[in-house]
């Protein structure tokens, strides 16, 4: 069915500022897909599109397979941003990218094109829509505190600890969620206060139909109508990534001696179960169960971070229609005079 096709815009971008898009949903639900099918058919239009990555592992150099990372062909044919700008022992914050993709956003429309933002890091969406102020900065020392504790106890413990000062946030973190148990923990201990209230106070949210999004930004989600198939594409969707060499992959990394376990890069779904296969603490398919569930628990979250999002555009990311109106209706925004 061919797509209805939208009016041409009578004035140029870079002299009307237009409303910014942001394409998101779970793992495996189609995003990437979607931006750039958006970018070509905009560019039939003689206008041109930039990505800008809003996924916490692209951002790393090496991290290809296991990160469903665009191809070079895709970067090549579509400008994209804010992947493979480090290396894998470096870290990257919800703050800065928001302050990149602030930046960017500023910059692609000076240049006169447009910029979408796409990715699942939820916790950079609310970064970059709302702000973060409102929790306490990063600890180092405290950090390292945490770190040693849960060397010697075991992050299942100190997510025991965290469901004594913050059930809230604990009943949405697994055992072993390292990194935001530590980030929930370090909130606590720093302001006193739980992460789960001081979230309850942030003004982006109006107590009713949960967070608003900005009157600038337009949030479209690809969600799913099924669980249960869902699950089947993700499970298909890690096999292939195994046959494309996953395992390779993160064996190179492990060789080198600044890369560890204990990384941000190296805590990212599918890469921690892989490590630990490697390094003799799993059988070959107990890596791939658990890398399907912690794939599965990171979907859920994700839908969990969108449904309280009042005012996003949802399609169904499993029907052919719910994809042709996002789509149409991605196309519509942009190129339709803005208002």
């Amino acid at each position: 069915m061919p797509l209805k096709q939208p009016t041409r815009p009578t004035s140029n971008p870079s002299e009307s500022p237009h409303t910014i898009l942001c394409i998101t949903g779970p793992t495996g639900s189609g995003k990437s897909h979607l931006a750039l099918t958006v970018a070509q058919q905009v560019a039939l239009h003689g206008i041109q599109v930039e990505l800008i990555s809003m996924d916490s592992a692209l951002v790393y150099r090496g991290l290809d397979i296991g990160s469903a990372k665009p191809s070079q062909a895709e970067r090549a044919a579509i400008p994209h941003h804010l992947i493979d700008i480090l290396e894998p022992q470096e870290s990257y914050s919800a703050a800065r990218f928001a302050q990149d993709a602030k930046r960017l956003c500023q910059e692609i429309q000076a240049r006169g094109n447009l910029p979408i933002v796409v990715g699942g890091t939820m916790l950079y969406w609310r970064a970059w829509a709302y702000g973060l102020s409102r929790l306490p900065v990063a600890n180092p020392l405290l950090r390292e505190q945490l770190e040693t504790r849960a060397k010697s106890l075991g992050w299942p413990a100190l997510h025991a600890e965290l469901h004594q000062v913050d059930p809230l946030t604990a009943a949405r973190l697994q055992p072993h969620d390292s990194q935001r148990i530590q980030r929930a923990l370090e909130v606590f201990l720093v302001s006193g206060r739980s992460m789960s209230s001081l979230l309850a106070d942030d003004p982006s949210h109006d107590g009713r139909n949960g967070a608003i999004i900005p009157p600038d930004l337009k949030l479209i989600t690809l969600e799913p109508g099924e669980r249960k198939l869902l699950h089947k594409d993700l499970t298909s969707r890690f096999d292939a990534m195994l046959d494309k060499g996953l395992i390779d992959e993160v064996a190179a990394l492990r060789k080198r001696p600044e890369i560890h376990a204990d990384l941000p890069a190296m805590r990212s779904v599918g890469y921690r179960q892989v490590w630990n296969y490697l390094a003799g603490q799993d059988t070959y398919d107990g890596m791939r169960e658990k890398a399907l569930a912690a794939t599965r628990q990171l979907a859920k979250r994700q839908l969990t971070w969108l449904r309280a999002i009042s005012g996003r555009q949802c399609f169904d990311s499993q029907s052919l229609d719910g994809q042709r109106q996002a789509l149409d209706y991605c196309l519509t925004q942009l190129l339709h005079s803005p208002t």
